[in-house]
């Protein structure tokens, strides 16, 4: 078994966290949760940018780990929405709310809540070998973690419909092409290319970024005029800040800017 359910490490101006139960593709149990809070409590109180998620092993993540919930339950049916409400959602709102980028990179299999917490990440690459399952459907269950949120959105209610209801393996190829994910790579390529997006994100304007961030979080509930109003906040605000100075001057200046994330 592994020692820590989670790693974590800091770099310049990024962190990089890797789901660490390679023995049981990653898959998630109540004290790997524990251990993912708290990192990621520590991302949004420190001065990381920019933050990688990935799996150890032959796989990303496959969902819950179902030997602890039976373990945990006993004769007793399991209470799921009490799992869900304490472990899955909150980690889901994290992620989305985190005001810094949000790189996953998906090493093997993502099924079921592993395939949506990918998704709750701003940009996913993926290997070429993985694929994404919404596998609740296979033991009695609905997508969650956001699944029957993401889905129809990303890949329309066709799709997202016969996904939820077959439960059929979506290869990175297909993921890229239907818009499910940003890109797909070759398997040797995936870590090489995440850790080079986030080292750019690490040093790119953070707080713009953060901004765009939650402007496309609100725009899938808000009217146009709503949303413009939303961006002229936003633009009035980011007008102001010292990353918006720095980037005005390096441009007439003809130069790289050095952003402070400020």
């Amino acid at each position: 078994m592994s020692e820590h359910s989670i790693l974590f490490e800091a770099g310049d101006g990024y962190a990089v966290i890797t789901l660490n139960r390679p023995e049981r593709l990653n898959s998630f149990t109540a004290a790997m949760h524990q251990e993912l809070r708290e990192a990621l409590a520590h991302v949004r109180r420190s001065e990381v940018r920019a933050l990688l998620i990935t799996g150890s092993g032959r796989g990303f993540c496959a969902g819950q780990d179902l030997d602890e919930r039976n373990a945990a339950s006993g004769a007793a049916p399991p209470d799921l929405g009490k799992t869900i409400g304490e472990n899955y959602n909150p980690l889901v709102r994290s992620l989305r709310d985190l005001p810094l980028p949000v790189v996953c990179a998906v090493n093997g299999v993502a099924a079921g809540a592993g395939a949506n917490i990918a998704l709750a990440c701003d940009i996913v690459l993926a290997a070429r070998s993985a694929s994404f399952i919404q596998a609740f459907a296979r033991i009695g269950l609905i997508p969650d973690s956001g699944g029957t949120w993401w889905l129809p959105r990303l890949v329309g209610d066709a799709r997202a419909r016969a996904l939820a209801l077959l439960g059929e393996r979506v290869s990175a190829e297909q993921a890229e092409s239907w818009g499910m994910i940003y890109r797909c790579v070759d398997d040797t390529a995936l870590m090489g290319e995440a850790m080079k997006l986030v080292r750019q994100l690490a040093q790119a304007p953070t707080r713009g970024l953060a901004y765009a961030k939650k402007a496309l979080n609100l725009s899938g509930s808000s009217t146009l005029d709503a949303q413009l109003d939303l961006e002229l906040r936003l633009q009035q605000e980011l007008g102001k800040s010292e990353d918006y100075r720095e980037g005005v001057r390096a441009f007439l200046e003809k130069r790289a800017p050095d952003f402070r994330g400020r």
